[in-house]
C-alpha cells in the first residue's frame, strides 16, 4: 500500500477511541482522523472540532455509517464491550479494517461471530492488548524468544488494582456489575494479563484451566456503622472513609475525571461547585462503596495448564494500595521476574562456574528508567498506546509489523481462556478442557 495516511473513523467517541486516534496529531502522515460514529452530538463536535472533519461525516451510528459503504481505511472502534458485536460486524462486512478496543467479544458466541466476519471479508483487525506494545513487556518477549531462559516450565502473573481503581470502575462505574456490562472483573481488566501470558507462551497452546474467586469487600454487610447511601449527602464518615467519593474525586478532582465527570461533559469547563452538586445525586459515582450493585468478583486466582506441560498462574487481588503488575517466568535455563511499575526486570541464567553469582546463575538487571525507555504505566499503559497504534497503521499497509501486533486470531486463546475461567470459577473452580 502507498506510504500515505491511513484513514480512519472514530466509532464511539469515547476516552480509548481518543487515546489511539491521537496519532494523527502526533504523526499526521501516519493517519489520517475523517470522520466519527457516536449517538452522543457532544462527543460527535468534539471529535469533530478537534480532527477537523466536515459535519457530513459524522454519523449516529456504526450501523447508519455501515449503510454508507466504506468511507475510509478502517475504523477504531472504541465502543463498550457489549456493543462490540453489534458495531463490528456490519462495519466489516462494509469492507473496513479495524483497530477494535479489548476485550473485542464479551462470551465465546460473540467472539466466533466477530472471527467469523474478519474471517470471511478478509479484514485486517488488530485488538488492542496495548501491554504487549510497552518496553517492559516487549522486552521480557523478546529474551523469551530468543531462548534466553529455555523452554517455559512455569509462567506467574499478578495484577493488584489499587483501592481507587477497583472502587472507580469496578464498583461504582462502568464494569461493576455484569448483567449491564456483560463483562466478568477478569475479562475486563485481565484481558491485558492473560493476553500477555498467552504470547509468552505462544510455542504452546492453552488446554485445560480452572479459577477460583469472589466478592469479598465491598458488600452492604460489611458498610461501617454510621454509612450512608450517598457519600457527601448522608454519610457521617465521608471525610474519614478510605473510599468516600469527598476523598477519592472532590479532593482529587483529576482522579479518572474521563469516568467521574461523564456527565458534566456538556458543561463547558466545569467547576468544582458542579463537581460537588453532582455527588449529592443519584449519580453512580455518587454513591456508598458498600451499598452498590457491583456483582463482580474483586479478587481471583486462575491456573492455566498448557500442552508442552508448562503450567501458568494468574492473581487478580482488588482493593491493594497501590496497583502493580508482577511476571514471573521459570525457564529449563533461567528466569525472569520484574515489576511493571518499576519499570525493572531481572534475567538470571543458569551457571555453576565458580565465577557466577553465589556460584549458581548470571544476573542481569534492567531498569528501563535508566536505558531511557518509557517509565513503567507513565504515557498511557507504559507508553503502549502510541506503539500501538503506530503498529496498526503499518499493518493495514501491509508492511512488517512488530513482535506485539496481535491480529484476531492470535487474540482468541487469552480471551477464551478467560471466558472458561470465568465458568470454572462459578463451578467451584472445575477444570475446564481448552479446545482451539
Amino acid at each position: 500500500m502507498e506510504k500515505r495516511p491511513i484513514t480512519a473513523i472514530i466509532v464511539g467517541a469515547g476516552h480509548r477511541a481518543f487515546v489511539y486516534s491521537e496519532l494523527a496529531k502526533t504523526n499526521p502522515e501516519l493517519l489520517k482522523i475523517v470522520g466519527v460514529a457516536d449517538p452522543n452530538p457532544v462527543r460527535r463536535k468534539k471529535a469533530m472540532d478537534y480532527f477537523g472533519f466536515s459535519e457530513d461525516m459524522c454519523f449516529e451510528s456504526a450501523e447508519i455509517l455501515a449503510k454508507h459503504g466504506k468511507l475510509a481505511d478502517a475504523v477504531i472502534n472504541g465502543t463498550m464491550d457489549e456493543q462490540h458485536l453489534e458495531t463490528a460486524v456490519p462495519l466489516l462486512d462494509a469492507g473496513y479494517n479495524m483497530l477494535l478496543e479489548k476485550p473485542f467479544a464479551t462470551n465465546e458466541d460473540e467472539m466466533q461471530q466477530i472471527v467469523d466476519a474478519a474471517r470471511r471479508n478478509n479484514a485486517k483487525v488488530m485488538i488492542c492488548h496495548v501491554l504487549r506494545y510497552t518496553p517492559f513487556y516487549y522486552m521480557i518477549k523478546e529474551r523469551v524468544a530468543r531462548g534466553e531462559i529455555g523452554d517455559i516450565i512455569n509462567i506467574q502473573t499478578s495484577e493488584h488494582v489499587s483501592y481507587h481503581h477497583l472502587s472507580t470502575s469496578y464498583i461504582r462505574g462502568k464494569w461493576a456489575n455484569s448483567d449491564k456490562c456483560h463483562t466478568s472483573m477478569l475479562l475486563a481488566k485481565c484481558c491485558h494479563d492473560l493476553d500477555i501470558m498467552m504470547w509468552i507462551m505462544s510455542e504452546t497452546k492453552p488446554v485445560a484451566v480452572s479459577s477460583f474467586g469472589g466478592k469479598y469487600q465491598f458488600k452492604p454487610e460489611n458498610a461501617p456503622e454510621g454509612a450512608g447511601t450517598v457519600c457527601m449527602k448522608d454519610c457521617t464518615l465521608v471525610n474519614t472513609c478510605d473510599f468516600s467519593t469527598k476523598r477519592l474525586y472532590i479532593d482529587h478532582p483529576d482522579r479518572w475525571s474521563f469516568y467521574v465527570w461523564d456527565a458534566l461533559e456538556g458543561i463547558d469547563n466545569p467547576t468544582i461547585e458542579d463537581k460537588i452538586a453532582l455527588m449529592k445525586t443519584d449519580n453512580p459515582y455518587a454513591r456508598c462503596i458498600y451499598r452498590c450493585d457491583n456483582n463482580v468478583v474483586d479478587h481471583q486466582s486462575v491456573l492455566v495448564n498448557f500442552a508442552s506441560g508448562a503450567t501458568g498462574t494468574h492473581n487478580m487481588v482488588g482493593g491493594s494500595a497501590e496497583p502493580r503488575r508482577n511476571i514471573h517466568i521459570i525457564g529449563t535455563k533461567g528466569e525472569i521476574f520484574g515489576n511493571f511499575e518499576e519499570s525493572k526486570f531481572t534475567v538470571l541464567k543458569i551457571n555453576p562456574s565458580p565465577d557466577a553469582h553465589n556460584g549458581e546463575c548470571d544476573v542481569e538487571e534492567v531498569d528501563l528508567k535508566v536505558t531511557g525507555d518509557m517509565v513503567g504505566a507513565y504515557g498511557g499503559h507504559g507508553g503502549g498506546d502510541e506503539r500501538l497504534a503506530e503498529d496498526f497503521v503499518k499493518y493495514i499497509r501491509g508492511e512488517e509489523p512488530s513482535l506485539a501486533c496481535t491480529s484476531i486470531f492470535d487474540s482468541v486463546a487469552g480471551h477464551l481462556c478467560v471466558y472458561l475461567a470465568d465458568r470454572s470459577r462459578e463451578n467451584n473452580g472445575e477444570p475446564i478442557k481448552i479446545i482451539l
